[in-house]
C-alpha cells in the first residue's frame, strides 16, 4: 500500500474557498491562558418564538432556527458577577464602508449604517447573530484573529463591542457570531456547545490546551493536540482508571479501551484510525493506544513484543524532515489478534511506502543510518568498512546528521535489543546492516566518462569495492550492471552502454530497492515472531492500528502527495458515513423523532480518480506506458479529457487543481510518470541474484516471482516490461482491500492536531488549527451534529442543575417529570428540544436561555451568601484578634524577662572576671616595680657604703705613710671601676624592668 500514513504529507498551493471570512494567519501566536468571561448569551426577556425547520414546511433561515431575538433592552447592572467591565478607550470601524473614522462609546449611536455582509461557511452558527447589549460575541478582527468581546451597543446594522484589555471596536452586527454561556467554557466533548461555530471550537480546544488538558471529544471523535512537552497523563494509574471505569475524561486510553470492550462483547473486529499532519503526534499516539491494549490484554508474553517493533519500525521507517524529528516514511498498520478471553494471541504488521525520502537542507535520511555510524561497536565498524555518516554522499547532502536531544548511538543498542526480542539472529542482524553499509556505499559509487556520447564507466575506488564485498558480488559484475544494460532485439542481446544521468539513476534504483526489500523483509520476520500465538488461538478477534496521513494544503504538491490526498478521499467518506450513522443510531435508542439529514458526499472527486477509462489515476497509468510520454503531455491529457469535470481545473503548464474534501490542491506533474513507473532494471535483479550472500538473493527471488507470469525472456528492453502493475494501480488495489477489511470493522477515530508549526509548547497558532480541523474532517463532524439536536444532557443532571429554578417545590418527583416542568416554566417551544428515554436534546443555543435565568439567580444568592460571609468574617477576625494580641502580649513580656534576667547574669560575670584580671595585673605591676626599686636601693646603698669606706682608708694611708703617690692612685682606680661596673649594671637592670612594665600596661590596655 503506497502512501498510507505517510508522516509528512505536504501539499503545497492551495486555493481554498472562503469559510466564515477567515484570513490566514501569520505568525505564531504564544498562547496565553483564556481569560473567558461568564457569557449571557441571551436577554432577560428572552421567549422562544421560532419553530423547528420541519415543523411548518418550506425553507427557514438558520436564524429562525435559532429563535427570535426580542428587541434591546438595557439589562444594566443585571450583569453577570463573573464578568468584568471594560472602559471605553476608544472605537475602531472594522469591515465597515469607506470614510468612518474614530467615534467614542458616546457617539456609538450616531455611526453610520453599512449593508450587512454575510459571512459564508458550512456551519450552521456563523449566520447572523442579534446583537443585544451586555451579551458576549465573537468578532473577526483585521488580522483575521477571533477575538470575544462585549455588546455595548447597536445601532442599525452595527455594533459596538468593547474588550478586557480595554479597546472598543465597531463592527458590522451580521458579522458577530454567538458566545456560549460559561458553563460550557472547556467542555470535553466539543458536541455540548450550544453554538458550533469556528471560534467557540478553536477557543475551546486552546482553553483545554492551555491547561494540559490535550484530548477533547468530537462527538465520537477523538481530537488530540500535540503538546511538544511530557504530560502528566500517562502510566499504570490512569491505565487501571480507564479500565476500572473511575475516570471517564477524553483519552487515547478511553478509547482503546472501548475498541477491546467492544471487540469481546460485539465479536466484531474493531479498527483504530489515527490521522494528522506531519508533528500531530501520531507515532506517540499509537504507542500509547497499543500499551493500553497490551496492558489490558496481556498474559502470554508475546505483548511485549508488540511494543518492542516500535524501535525497529520507528529506526528503519521514520526520518527527521523540516516539520517532524520523528516523520513516519511509510503506512502502517498493525492487527492484534484476541482471544475469546480478551488476551492477545498475536499480532502482525503491514507496511507501505509511496515515496522515497529525498533529503532537503536540515532533513534527514532514515535514522538507521545515522545509529548505524554512531552506535556500531569497532568489530562491526570494521566488518563493514564504515565510516562516519559525514563520508557518505547519501547523508551529506541536507548538512543534517544529528537531532537535538537524541541519542543515535544509545538509539542503536535498543534496536539491536530489540532485535532480539522479536527473535532475529545475530547473522541476520549482521546481514541486515550488511545491507545498510551496502546502501551508504552505493551513494558514494562515481562514474567516469568515457567517450564523446557520455557513456559511462564505474570507478573502481573504496565504494565500489565496498559494495561488491557487503553484498556478495563480483565487482566486474557491479560495474556492469551499473554502467550498461542489456536488450534483446529479435533474438540477438545487445549491450547498450549508460550515459551519466542513466547510471546515476540504475545505482540510486539499486539503492532503493536493497533498502525496500530490507525493510519489508524486516517486517517478515517481525511478523513470524508475532504470529506464534496467534497459530494456537481459535475464534479469536482483532483490534486495527491504523495510521494515515492527512492532505496538507502545502505550496507543492507531487505525486506522493497525490496518492495520499487520494487516500485520504476514500477515508473521509468512510468516516462521513459512519459518523453519521452513529448520530443517527443514538437518536433512534432513545426515542427521538428524528428526520434523516444528507451530509456532503465526495463521490464527484472519487470518481476524478477512479472513473474508467478518463479517470486521472487510468490517464496516468496510459501516459506511463508511452515511452515517448513526458509530464508535461501528461498534464495536457488531463486538461483535454477532464476540464469539464466540475472537481478538476486545468492550470497553466504542468500543473492542475483538484477541488477534494478539504479544499483545492493544486499539484505539479514534474516528476509524476517516472515515480509511478518506479521500476528497477533486470539487469540490476541478475545482480542480486548471483550475490553469494543470503539477503540480496531473497531481495532478487521476491522480485522475479512478481515478473515470472509476464515475462516470456529474461532482458526486455525496457522495466515496464517486466512488471504489469504501476505504482498508482497497486497503490489503488492496496487501498480497496484496506477498505474492504474497514467495512467489516467498528471504527475508532483520532484526529491528532499541530498547534504550531515550530514544535514549541505553549504555542497555540489558530489558523493552523483551524485548518487541520477542516482537513480532518473535525469540522465537518461538528457540522452534522449540528443539524440535530447537539446539546444533549441526561434527565438527572438537568433537573438537578436547574431544579431549584422551579416556583413550586418538586423534591419528590422523579428527573423526568422535574425536567419537563423547568421545560414548560421557560416557554421553550416543542420544536426546539426533544425528550428521550434518557437525555433532553436541544437545538443549537436553547440551553442559553436557562443558563442566564441560572446566572442572574445565583448572583442573588452569591450576594446575600457575600454579605453573611462577611458579617460572619468580620466578627471571626475581630474574636481572633483580641486573642492575638493577648497571647502576643504575653509571650513578649515573657521573652523580655528571660532577655532582661540573661542579659544581668551575663553583667555580673564580666564583673567578677573584670575584677580578677585587674587584680591580678595590679599584684604584677606592683611586684615589678617593688623589685625594682629594690634593685635600686641595694645597688645605690652599697655604692655609698663603698665610697665612704674608700675615702677612710685613704685618709689613712696618707696620713701614716709618705711614700710615692703611684701605688695610692691604683688602689683608687680600681675601686671606682668596680663601681661603675656595678652602677651600670643595676641601670640595665632597671631598664629592663620599666620596659617590662611598659609592655604589661600595653597589655593591660588591650
Amino acid at each position: 500500500m503506497s502512501s498510507l500514513g505517510m508522516g509528512t504529507p505536504g501539499s503545497p498551493s492551495t486555493r481554498e474557498k472562503p469559510k466564515s471570512g477567515l484570513k490566514k494567519k501569520s505568525g505564531v501566536k504564544t498562547r496565553k491562558p483564556l481569560a473567558l468571561q461568564s457569557v449571557k448569551s441571551l436577554p432577560l426577556d428572552f421567549r422562544f418564538t421560532s419553530g423547528s425547520p420541519a415543523a411548518k414546511g418550506g425553507d427557514r433561515s438558520e436564524s429562525d432556527q435559532l429563535g427570535a431575538v426580542a428587541e434591546e433592552e438595557d439589562v444594566g447592572n443585571m450583569d453577570s458577577p463573573y464578568s468584568s467591565t471594560s472602559g471605553s478607550l476608544e472605537v475602531e470601524k472594522i469591515g465597515g464602508g469607506e470614510g468612518e473614522e474614530l467615534v467614542d462609546s458616546a457617539a456609538s449611536s450616531r455611526l453610520p449604517v453599512t449593508s450587512p455582509s454575510r459571512i459564508e461557511s458550512r456551519w450552521g452558527d456563523t449566520s447572523s447573530y442579534g446583537a443585544k447589549k451586555k451579551l458576549q460575541a465573537w468578532c473577526q478582527l483585521s488580522n483575521g484573529d477571533w477575538a470575544l468581546g462585549k455588546v455595548e451597543s447597536t445601532t442599525g446594522t452595527e455594533s459596538v463591542l468593547s474588550f478586557p484589555e480595554g479597546k472598543v471596536l465597531k463592527f458590522n452586527t451580521e458579522s458577530l457570531l454567538p458566545a456560549n454561556p460559561d458553563i460550557l467554557d472547556g467542555v470535553d466533548d466539543l458536541m455540548q456547545l450550544s453554538y458550533l461555530n469556528e471560534p467557540s471550537v478553536l477557543f475551546n480546544l486552546q482553553y483545554r490546551y492551555s491547561r494540559d488538558m490535550i484530548y477533547t471529544k468530537a462527538g465520537p471523535v477523538l481530537v488530540a493536540i500535540n503538546p511538544f512537552k511530557e504530560v502528566l497523563l500517562y502510566g499504570k494509574d490512569y491505565i487501571e482508571g480507564y479500565r476500572r471505569k473511575s475516570m471517564d475524561s477524553p483519552h487515547v486510553y478511553a478509547i482503546a479501551d472501548t475498541a477491546i470492550r467492544e471487540m469481546i462483547r460485539d465479536e466484531v473486529n474493531q479498527s483504530i484510525i489515527i490521522s494528522g499532519e506531519s508533528g500531530a503526534g501520531k507515532t506517540e499516539t499509537a504507542k500509547i493506544a497499543m500499551q493500553y491494549l497490551a496492558a489490558l490484554g496481556g498474559g502470554s508474553g508475546i505483548e511485549y513484543e508488540i511494543l518492542e517493533t516500535n524501535p525497529i519500525l520507528e529506526a528503519f521507517g521514520n526520518a527527521k524532515t523540516s516539520r517532524n524529528d520523528n516523520s513516519s516514511r511509510f503506512g502502517k498498520l498493525i492487527e492484534i489478534h484476541f482471544s475469546s478471553t480478551g488476551k492477545i494471541s498475536g499480532a502482525s504488521i503491514q507496511t507501505c511506502k509511496s515515496r522515497v525520502v529525498q533529503c532537503a537542507v536540515g532533513e534527514r535520511s532514515y535514522h538507521i543510518f545515522y545509529q548505524l555510524c554512531a552506535g556500531a561497536p569497532s568489530s562491526l565498524r570494521e566488518k563493514l568498512n564504515l565510516k562516519k555518516a559525514v563520508d557518505y554522499k547519501y547523508l551529506k547532502q541536507s548538512n543534517c546528521f544529528s537531532i537535538a536531544g537524541v541519542d543515535d548511538a544509545e538509539r542503536f543498542r535498543a534496536v539491536m535489543e530489540a532485535m532480539n526480542v522479536v527473535h532475529i539472529s545475530n547473522e541476520d542482524q549482521d546481514n541486515v546492516f550488511k545491507m545498510l553499509a551496502a546502501v551508504l556505499w552505493l551513494g558514494n559509487i562515481s562514474f567516469t566518462v568515457i567517450d564523446n556520447e557520455n557513456h559511462v564507466e564505474v570507478v573502481a575506488d573504496e565504494g565500489a569495492h565496498s559494495v561488491a564485498k557487503l553484498i556478495g558480488c563480483d565487482i566486474s559484475d557491479l560495474k556492469l550492471a551499473l554502467a550498461t544494460r542489456k536488450m534483446k532485439v529479435g533474438k540477438d542481446i545487445i549491450v547498450q552502454k549508460l550515459t551519466l544521468s542513466q547510471a546515476i539513476d540504475t545505482r540510486d534504483a539499486l539503492a532503493k530497492s536493497i533498502y525496500a526489500s530490507l525493510f519489508e523483509w524486516l517486517v517478515d520476520q517481525i511478523n513470524k515472531s508475532l504470529e506464534v500465538g496467534k497459530l494456537n488461538a481459535t475464534g479469536d478477534q482483532s483490534v486495527f492500528l491504523i495510521f494515515m496521513a492527512l492532505n496538507l494544503l502545502m505550496y507543492k504538491n507531487s505525486f506522493e502527495q497525490f496518492c495520499i490526498n487520494y487516500a485520504n478521499e476514500r477515508l473521509q467518506q468512510h468516516f462521513n458515513r459512519h459518523l453519521f450513522k452513529l448520530e443517527q443510531e443514538e437518536y433512534i435508542q432513545d426515542g427521538i423523532d428524528w428526520a434523516k439529514v444528507e451530509f456532503e458526499d465526495n463521490q464527484d472527486c472519487l470518481n476524478l480518480f477512479e472513473k474508467k477509462p478518463l479517470g486521472l489515476l487510468s490517464l496516468l497509468d496510459e501516459e506511463s506506458t508511452f515511452p515517448n510520454g513526458t509530464d508535461l503531455t501528461f498534464a495536457n491529457k488531463l486538461k483535454q479529457h477532464l476540464n469539464s469535470n466540475p472537481c478538476f481545473r486545468g492550470d497553466r503548464g504542468k500543473a492542475f487543481s483538484i477541488s477534494h474534501y478539504a479544499g483545492e490542491v493544486v499539484y505539479d506533474t514534474t516528476g509524476f510518470l517516472e515515480k509511478n513507473r518506479d521500476l528497477l532494471h533486470m539487469d540490476s535483479i541478475q545482480l542480486l541474484a548471483s550475490c553469494n550472500c543470503s539477503l540480496p538473493q531473497m531481495f532478487a527471488c521476491k522480485m522475479l516471482v512478481h515478473t515470472e507470469n509476464t515475462m516470456g525472456n529474461q532482458y526486455r528492453s525496457s522495466g515496464a516490461d517486466s512488471q504489469k502493475l504501476s505504482v498508482a494501480t497497486k497503490f489503488k488495489g492496496q487501498l480497496f482491500q484496506l477498505m474492504q477489511r474497514l467495512e467489516n470493522t467498528t471504527p475508532h477515530f483520532i484526529r491528532c492536531i499541530k498547534p504550531n508549526n515550530s514544535q514549541l509548547p505553549a504555542t497555540y497558532e489558530q489558523g493552523l488549527v483551524l485548518q487541520q480541523l477542516r482537513c480532518c474532517g473535525v469540522l465537518e463532524v461538528v457540522r452534522i451534529s449540528r443539524s440535530g439536536f447537539p446539546t444533549r444532557m441526561s434527565h438527572q443532571k438537568f433537573a438537578k442543575r436547574y431544579g431549584f429554578l422551579l416556583l413550586e417545590n418538586v423534591a419528590a418527583q422523579d428527573p423526568l417529570s422535574v425536567s419537563v416542568a423547568i421545560l414548560h416554566q421557560f416557554n421553550i417551544l416543542p420544536e426546539m428540544y426533544q425528550v428521550g428515554y434518557t437525555k433532553l436534546f436541544f437545538r443549537t443555543g436553547q440551553i442559553g436561555a436557562l443558563e442566564d435565568t441560572r446566572n442572574r439567580t445565583l448572583h442573588g444568592i452569591l450576594r446575600v451568601q457575600s454579605c453573611f460571609r462577611g458579617h460572619q468574617s468580620r466578627c471571626y477576625v475581630k474574636e481572633r484578634r483580641r486573642g492575638i494580641l493577648t497571647l502576643q502580649s504575653f509571650i513578649r513580656g515573657e521573652k523580655t524577662r528571660r532577655f532582661y534576667s540573661t542579659m544581668v547574669q551575663r553583667y555580673r560575670a564580666a564583673a567578677v572576671i573584670q575584677r580578677h584580671v585587674k587584680c591580678r595585673i595590679g599584684r604584677r605591676k606592683f611586684l615589678d616595680v617593688l623589685n625594682a626599686s629594690v634593685v635600686i636601693q641595694s645597688v645605690i646603698r652599697g655604692w655609698l657604703v663603698r665610697k665612704c669606706s674608700g675615702d677612710v682608708g685613704l685618709l689613712n694611708s696618707t696620713m701614716k705613710l709618705e711614700g710615692t703617690k703611684g701605688d695610692q692612685v691604683v688602689v683608687k682606680a680600681s675601686v671606682l671601676a668596680e663601681l661603675q661596673r656595678r652602677i651600670l649594671k643595676a641601670e640595665a637592670a632597671l631598664r629592663e624592668k620599666e620596659e617590662e612594665n611598659d609592655r604589661l600596661n600595653q597589655r593591660l590596655q588591650q
